[in-house]
């Protein structure tokens, strides 16, 4: 469990650090075909304030677990989580659908990584999910709802490299949805995609 605490946090911060990294002069970003701005945001900014300041500072428990037992295995964290939810905040924060009110209707710019949802047969992708890092839904248990954006993608996107991040812009909204896969805090109807680059 902290080996997966600490990875999610630590590609947390890759991601702020790339998005911090970018060209000041770049704060927002205007659409061509329809003059939009977009604000730059991270990842952190979907949490509210107290829900961040909970998972950045851990209870000691999560240090004292040793890496590969069974307190570590991510069915004993899932358990866990379940289970001492209600008396502990940490475990609450992980799991957290609270979401970051000011950011609703708000036309964003964020980096991410896709997990198609919806495709056709020539793998042409009408919805995904946004999430912080690789592998999140797919080969790692999936990040907090506050931690995944459902895209809706009418026009369709084509995407030859799903292992690699992209900046994705469009309006944000704090909407709950519920998916086989996963389930988000917040949607997005999609009005640009491009490969990230800081």
């Amino acid at each position: 469990m902290k080996a997966i605490v600490m990875s999610c946090l630590w590609m947390l911060s890759i991601l702020v650090a790339g998005a911090n990294a970018a060209d000041d002069s770049d704060d927002s970003v205007s659409n061509d075909t329809d003059n939009l701005i977009f604000e730059t945001i991270e990842w952190p900014d979907l949490m509210p304030p107290e829900v961040l300041a909970i998972l950045l500072n851990p209870p000691e428990y999560i240090a004292e677990i040793e890496d590969g037992s069974a307190e570590d295995q991510i069915s004993s964290q899932m358990k866990s989580a379940v289970n001492q939810s209600e008396e502990d905040a940490y475990q609450q924060a992980l799991v957290s659908t609270d979401v970051n009110e000011n950011l609703d209707g708000a036309m964003i710019r964020i980096p991410g990584f896709v997990v198609p949802l919806e495709f056709d047969e020539e793998q042409t992708i009408s919805q995904f999910f946004l999430v912080p890092y690789f592998g999140a839904c797919l080969h790692m248990p999936p990040p907090p709802p506050n931690q995944i954006i459902l895209v809706n993608a009418p026009k369709g996107i084509q995407m030859s490299a799903l292992y690699d991040p992209f900046w994705i812009e469009g309006q944000l909204s704090t909407s709950f949805q519920e998916n086989d896969m996963a389930t988000s805090a917040y949607a997005m109807r999609l009005q640009r995609i491009e490969p990230y680059s800081n």
